[in-house]
């Protein structure tokens, strides 16, 4: 986490932490997640149960908690019954019998949105098999109609790439816009137990995908003028930090000794000054 040793206003340690280039910029909502317990409930909700792209865990709000200046999203290995088994149902949802893995996923939705803006995160992820964490953003007019209200993965892990998306729907049919980096190019061994900043530059022309300062992606917003229904951009978003578990891309997590955790150290939103 970043700490200074001299007591300084928090707006001014938090301009300092990120430098010069958000001279411009303002610092207009933020979470330190500097309590003990569950999150801020006005900054977060959960997702509940199997959510999407068949994965293993089941998403419960006791599996995120903040400590030492963390919030940790922790996925687990434990066996329970699905209350919303259905014998014979066809849904993968309701036709598995048991939960096997838990985790959490937390949701901004109605509670802290944005357009356009500096977005940050600092965080350390776990990137052992099974793993899939995110940091992403989705758009809030469509409501929950995805992929047309546009999907912004500006951090996504699993099975040993780091990647940066950009998803809308397009004639139809999801429109990916991706970029993926292995992790073997990151760095070193050391990578993965560090903390590392992932950003999103977002305004009216363009948006830029970084990750410790180095562009991952970039997305021309006329790219996706086109989209069904309207780019859809240029609308307001909320975020979704969660840890998901084996799944269509993270991997077999049956040889992974859990817990497996996320640690959020801060995410923060600038916008340019009026």
């Amino acid at each position: 986490m970043f700490s200074i040793a001299v007591s300084l206003p928090l707006w001014l340690v938090l301009l300092l932490a990120v430098g010069c280039t958000s001279v411009r910029n303002k610092l207009v909502w933020h979470d330190e997640f500097n309590i003990n317990g569950a999150p801020d409930p006005a900054n977060w909700s959960f997702e509940r149960g199997f959510a999407r792209n068949h994965e293993l865990q089941w998403y419960q709000p006791e599996n995120a908690f903040c400590t030492n200046g963390l919030l940790v999203i922790e996925a687990r290995r434990e066996h329970k019954p699905n209350p919303n088994y259905i014998v014979g149902s066809d849904d993968w949802q309701t036709r598995r019998e048991w939960i096997d893995y838990t985790s959490a996923s937390l949701i901004s939705r109605r509670r802290q949105q944005f357009k356009y803006g500096r977005f940050e995160m600092r965080a350390r992820i776990d990137t052992r098999l099974g793993s899939w964490p995110a940091f992403w953003t989705l758009g809030t007019s469509r409501g929950t109609d995805w992929p047309a209200c546009g999907e912004v993965d500006i951090m996504e892990y699993y099975t040993g790439t780091v990647l940066a998306n950009f998803g809308f729907s397009l004639d139809g049919r999801t429109k990916w816009l991706a970029n993926k980096k292995p992790l073997a190019e990151l760095g070193d061994a050391a990578w993965s137990k560090q903390f590392h900043i992932w950003t999103m530059d977002w305004d009216e022309q363009k948006i830029n995908l970084l990750l410790d300062g180095k562009l991952m992606n970039h997305l021309d917003l006329t790219d996706a003028d086109n989209a069904d229904g309207g780019n859809p951009f240029h609308q307001p978003i909320y975020f979704i930090l969660n840890q998901a578990v084996g799944g269509d891309n993270g991997g077999d997590p049956s040889q992974t000794k859990f817990p497996i955790r996320y640690e959020i150290d801060w995410v923060r939103v600038y916008q340019r000054a009026q």
